[in-house]
């Protein structure tokens, strides 16, 4: 299996989570010229944008590790540009997750970086 199905393996497997924690999934793999968002959704009243990091083990660093400040930046000009596409109102709340994925582990990590507009 090559590094994008595996991707879009756990992408899978994370919109379910989070359909189980009874948010809407909205859209996946939304691109801009510099990024991509994994996962939007709805919690609530509130937009959820989640980064999808699948690791098989600790070696090269956790899935945490792996979304730094420059990758946080790129997601939430990727964010902007989302919320423009779709209409939504400026003031809408927002909130940045990464659903991390280590080996057979998982950990949802809401409001894991924030972001002014």
């Amino acid at each position: 299996m090559n590094r994008r199905s595996v991707g879009r393996r756990y992408e899978t497997i994370a919109c379910k989570i989070l359909e189980g924690e009874g948010m809407s999934i909205l859209a996946r793999n939304f691109r801009t010229h510099e990024a991509e968002i994994d996962i939007v959704a709805e919690d609530g009243d509130v937009l959820v944008f989640v980064e999808v990091k699948y690791r098989r083990d600790a070696s090269s660093g956790g899935p945490f590790m792996a979304v730094d400040k420059k990758k946080q930046e790129r997601i939430c000009r990727a964010a902007d540009v989302f919320l423009l596409a779709w209409h939504f109102p400026p003031d809408m709340p927002v909130r940045f997750d990464v659903m991390g994925f280590l080996g057979n582990r998982y950990k949802h990590m809401k409001n894991a970086f924030s972001y002014r507009r």
